[in-house]
């Protein structure tokens, strides 16, 4: 079955979002009953980045009470200018040493780490504010240069030395699929985080958590559950399609992040 551009309807209600969010559980079981999973091992994590304050808010009126962001800033200016909401923030995307602060003040999850520097940054920055946070290390399975993330190759020797970081809750690996309507090459970034993830169990520090697999979007998800994904990121299903869609869907079952 081909990949193909997606195309979802942007939806501007609370009514809308709650149809859609009942559409992508349907599609998380439907992908756990297929390898014998329990849809509750699988975590849903929409993802709200360029959608408006307005919507965002009809998103927690719809049962949405964690929510992923790309851009540190956007991210944290939602958060505070909607703290009333008790929305649990979740930075998805590629992070400066520089806006490590932010993170520190604001997120409950950060699942793009990717070096040491950043770990060095968050670990003080949590430090003054007395916090800790849960990570995923982001992994480039795909090989391609345009993404961020570590080579698998050099995953293990970065995971040991994470121990040092008391302020960074290790959580697993997350990673992003090659676009491409080529369903074996997505799914082939699945299986290698899987794999990936089983090797590193073995030979984890005492005490280090790499469980979760954050891995699939909108257009992807379903192959990443089948491969073992605990966490989807999942936001144009939900919200509808942006200006410029970033992923492929499933004809007939899905869309992008």
């Amino acid at each position: 079955m081909p990949l193909a551009a997606a195309d979802w309807p942007v939806a501007q209600s609370v009514e809308q979002i709650a149809a859609n969010l009942v559409t992508v559980r349907q599609r998380i079981a439907g992908a756990c009953a297929r390898v014998g999973r329990d849809p509750a091992s699988v975590r849903l994590l929409p993802v709200s980045k360029t959608v408006d304050d307005t919507r965002i808010r009809m998103a927690v009126a719809a049962g949405c009470h964690e929510l992923g962001e790309n851009k540190v800033q956007e991210a944290q200016r939602k958060a505070e200018t909607m703290a009333d909401l008790g929305v649990h923030w979740s930075v998805i995307g590629h992070l400066q040493t520089n806006k490590a602060r932010y993170v520190a003040r604001f997120a409950s999850e950060f699942q793009a780490l990717d070096s040491l520097r950043v770990a060095e940054a968050l670990q003080q920055r949590l430090q003054l504010e007395d916090r800790t946070l849960d990570v995923f290390v982001q992994v480039n399975t795909s090989a391609e240069p345009s993404k961020y993330g570590l080579e698998p190759d050099a995953v293990e020797a970065f995971v040991q030395q994470l121990p040092a970081f008391d302020r960074l809750r290790v959580r697993g690996l997350m990673t992003l699929a090659v676009f491409t309507p080529e369903v074996e090459r997505v799914r082939a970034c699945f299986v290698r985080l899987r794999d990936l993830r089983d090797q590193l169990q073995r030979v984890a520090p005492p005490g280090l958590d790499l469980s979760q697999l954050s891995m699939g979007m909108s257009g992807d998800f379903e192959v990443a559950i089948e491969e073992g994904a605990t966490v989807v990121r999942v936001g144009q299903a939900i919200f509808g399609a942006r200006a410029t869609p970033d992923s492929f869907y499933w004809p007939n079952s899905g869309a992008p992040a």
